[in-house]
């Protein structure tokens, strides 16, 4: 099995070096920079994740971040944030990013997160699809081999996360999926009491399936959300 690449980007040298240092313990390939130019520079060549620090010199990670996703959007990205303030964190994962760790971060916590988040894309991508790659819901059709989802025959573009969630709802459709089993299953951790994290991804979501004539994400306040499917009762 080939070793997953990751590209780990942050200004502090020390725990850069940790968390590399670890990573490979653990049979990842990892490079690592310290400012943000060149984390844009070392992720044009193909990478299975980034993690990026938010205060990096020369460029910082939400403009890193904003800058990858205009060209990719199926490359993981994990967000370091050593500010307090949450308006970073939700920023990141408006931008595309697919889940954000505060500093200093706990190796194995962030070793966690990485397997829950590569998880899902090397199970599928490993195997030939097959019929049951394939699902439908109202005008939406979802290619789980190659990960492409479409809506009355246009593309949706879609993060990883994003497109993890979607499944989700898309093989349960009018059924309520709580907040926190779509933490633990899609970012492999327990929703924490203040983690807007899947609001915000939800979000993403639900402006991107304005083109459905027939779908739409409802909020279940206090408990989660569930994909409608709005039927002709004519």
């Amino acid at each position: 099995m080939a070793q997953a690449h990751i590209l780990l980007a942050d200004d502090d040298t020390v725990l850069a070096e940790l968390l590399a240092e670890y990573l490979q313990g653990e049979d990842y390939q990892v490079t690592v920079v310290n400012d943000g130019e060149a984390a844009l520079a070392a992720s044009k060549t193909p990478k299975d994740m980034i993690i990026l620090d938010i205060m990096m010199p020369r460029m910082d990670g939400l403009d890193v971040l904003k800058a990858v996703r205009q060209n990719d959007n199926e490359t993981p990205v994990i967000m370091l944030t050593a500010r307090g303030d949450d308006i970073d964190r939700i920023l990141g994962l408006e931008l595309g990013a697919d889940d954000y760790m505060p500093k200093p971060c706990n190796p194995r916590e962030l070793l966690a997160r990485i397997k829950a988040i590569l998880r899902r894309a090397s199970t599928t991508d490993k195997k030939p699809a097959t019929p049951t790659d394939k699902l439908s819901v109202g005008d939406l059709h979802m290619n789980l081999h190659n990960r492409q989802v479409t809506i009355k025959e246009t593309a949706l573009v879609l993060t990883q996360t994003e497109f993890d969630i979607l499944q989700m709802l898309v093989q349960t459709p009018d059924e309520l999926i709580s907040k926190n089993q779509i933490s633990e299953e899609v970012l492999g951790r327990k929703l924490g009491a203040y983690d807007r994290s899947i609001d915000v991804h939800i979000s993403n979501l639900r402006r991107k399936l304005t083109e459905s004539d027939v779908l739409s994400i409802q909020t279940v306040r206090g408990s989660g959300y569930l994909l409608h499917i709005q039927r002709d009762e004519t």
